[in-house]
């Protein structure tokens, strides 16, 4: 298991516990029956993962999360690119701490790896009912 922290562009590692968080996504992973592989969190600003969308999506806009899946044989793996000027402006859009939000796109992430998508109004759903339960493990 190897999950590791970064940034680019001009973010910075947010500050959190990281074997508390690495102890959560482990937990979340396996209660999808997976195993956690190597995970790279990327954090970065809104002009990198806009460029990061743009070269490799073919997306012209911003957003708060991307995930690169290379998950095998039950085992996620994965780069996860998060841009924390749209998780700012979305726990404030959202009515939510900074904190919250960020978990949220965390564990997001992982449950994409684990295979649950967003792409349709009911997959949302599922992904959100997802997120939520994964929320309530985190200890506070």
């Amino acid at each position: 298991m190897a999950i590791s922290y970064c940034a680019e562009g001009t973010a910075k590692v947010p500050s959190f516990k990281k074997r508390e968080m690495n102890s959560w996504i482990k937990t979340v992973a396996t209660a999808h029956g997976m195993k956690i592989g190597v995970i790279t969190y990327i954090f970065c600003d809104d002009d990198h993962i806009l460029k990061i969308n743009k070269e490799y999506l073919n997306h012209d806009y911003y957003t708060d999360i991307i995930t690169f899946d290379y998950t095998e044989d039950g085992i996620i793996s994965g780069d996860i690119f998060i841009s924390l000027d749209t998780v700012r402006s979305n726990a404030l859009q959202f009515k939510t701490s900074y904190e919250e939000e960020l978990n949220r796109v965390i564990i997001h992430g992982i449950l994409h790896l684990c295979g649950i998508e967003d792409k349709t109004p009911q997959a949302r759903k599922v992904m959100e009912a997802n997120e939520n339960e994964a929320l309530s493990l985190l200890k506070k």
